[in-house]
């Protein structure tokens, strides 16, 4: 009878244990104390620039899908209830993502640190582009047009194009994994140091490779290339404007034509995740070709496939501005 009772009582316990366990972390049940910080990053280059610096210390979910166009994804309702978890959003900033006031505003997770990547950083006021001034002429009593051009406000929010600015973006998140997980600073502070170190071999490789190019000009599908052009001595010139959903106007096709055989412009870029058929016709118009110079805003799915990231893209473009250049 007294062995029957203890066989019982140890059953109980058991199953108090387990029902006690059944909502702890998996990582608390076999005894591991160390619990990931959750983060969240907007765009791709916020992903990879988190990734290189908390790899196996973090959960990372990145919060535009591969394959979808950054300029133009708002996010759903489960996945703002997902972040109600979250200990780290980071996004890049200078309105490239118009949702995320909207976002931030709505979580009352009140532990979240939120990283404004381009905080800090010297921004690049938007410059008028080729046709821009007369387009204005004719548009000037059209308030839809005017809003929707200047809907991404006053400077550029292409920043991490420029590998010398990523380092400070990836500083900055960086800083918010030290924030947060105080306890692993040296382990953050060591993989941010090795992804610096690869963003200035990038723009080493950048400057030395563009040095005694033979022209300048680069005409793009939309303005996504302004601070890689200032970093590197180039002028670009946009068909789209700061989104790829501009329509140009006739009078802007026909003034990059005539500018693209004035100056010998031997490729028209296009992008990977949005439609060539106006870099293709401006090509077949001016006997020029086609590449690609990719935005890195997003990756297609294929790219992920392939193992590419940003390190081996930027490489990719600077591949295709030699050959565009020389």
């Amino acid at each position: 009878m007294k062995k029957t009772l203890s066989m019982l009582l140890i059953l109980l316990l058991i199953f108090i244990s387990a029902c006690s366990n059944d909502d702890k972390p998996q990582s608390e049940i076999s005894g591991n104390e160390v619990k990931k910080i959750e983060v969240y990053a907007s765009i791709y280059p916020m992903y990879y620039f988190a990734k290189e610096i908390g790899k196996e210390k973090i959960d990372l979910e990145l919060m535009v899908p591969p394959g979808a166009e950054p300029h133009d994804w708002e996010p759903t309702a489960k996945l703002m209830g997902r972040m109600e978890r979250a200990d780290i959003f980071i996004y890049n900033g200078v309105q490239m993502e118009m949702w995320a006031e909207r976002v931030i505003g709505a979580l009352s997770n009140e532990k979240l640190i939120v990283v404004e990547a381009s905080t800090g950083i010297e921004l690049l006021k938007l410059e008028e582009d080729l046709g821009e001034h007369e387009e204005h002429d004719e548009d000037h009593e059209n308030e839809k047009h005017d809003e929707e051009h200047h809907g991404h406000g006053e400077y550029d929010p292409h920043v991490w194009l420029d590998p010398v600015r990523a380092i400070e973006q990836a500083k900055n998140i960086k800083d918010a994994f030290v924030k947060a997980d105080l306890e692993n600073k040296e382990f953050y502070e060591a993989n941010f140091n090795k992804l610096s170190d690869k963003l200035k071999e990038l723009d080493d490789k950048f400057r030395k490779e563009l040095k005694d190019k033979k022209m300048d000009q680069i005409v793009v599908a939309h303005a996504a290339f302004g601070y890689l052009a200032d970093r590197y001595g180039l002028k670009q010139v946009s068909i789209s404007g700061l989104t790829p959903q501009e329509e140009p106007s006739a009078f802007k096709m026909a003034q990059i034509t005539e500018l693209v055989k004035e100056h010998g412009v031997k490729y028209i870029f296009y992008e990977t995740l949005t439609s060539p058929k106006l870099s293709e016709v401006l090509a077949e118009e001016t006997g020029a070709q086609t590449a690609v110079l990719n935005p890195i805003g997003g990756l297609p799915i294929e790219d992920i496939e392939a193992g590419k990231d940003y390190i081996s893209i930027m490489e990719e473009n600077l591949e295709s501005l030699k050959k565009a250049l020389y």
